[in-house]
């Protein structure tokens, strides 16, 4: 990942504790601008969000890559919170998680699979679909 991220606020993108990095919450931007926005409908196709959920897990991997030292590495995922800016009669929050949960198989395999919620949200900051906040293991 090549781009910047850039906080909205006073806080850091990722945070080290002990073995365990926890992410701030991540939208599909590059270089602090959204490249999607709106209300995930009811009747959606899920191809239209893999590459907008998987950015915004690829900002938290980056994110949480920054705050390793030379000789740590990311060993998995520990939790992940899938937040969607769903419409209200939107009933597929796990499809949307689905989406980031294999991304993070992708990447990390077998432990790349924590525990995870996925909720509806009437609104996310700047309007983004979604957001994603992981805790990874190192």
């Amino acid at each position: 990942m090549n781009h910047k991220i850039i906080p909205n606020g006073n806080y850091k993108p990722a945070k080290k504790a002990g073995m365990f990095i926890q992410t701030a919450g991540m939208t599909p931007k590059v270089n602090g601008r959204l490249i999607s926005t709106g209300k995930i409908p009811a009747v959606f196709a899920v191809d239209e969000y893999i590459p907008i959920v998987e950015l915004a897990v690829k900002n938290a991997v980056s994110s949480a890559k920054k705050e390793l030292t030379e000789s740590e590495r990311i060993k998995g995922v520990f939790s992940m919170t899938v937040y969607i800016n769903a419409a209200e009669d939107f009933t597929e929050h796990s499809k949307i998680a689905d989406i980031a949960s294999d991304y993070l198989h992708s990447i990390f395999g077998d432990s790349g699979v924590g525990t995870r919620a996925a909720v509806g949200c009437s609104s996310l900051p700047g309007d983004a679909p979604v957001e994603i906040q992981i805790t990874f293991i190192i």
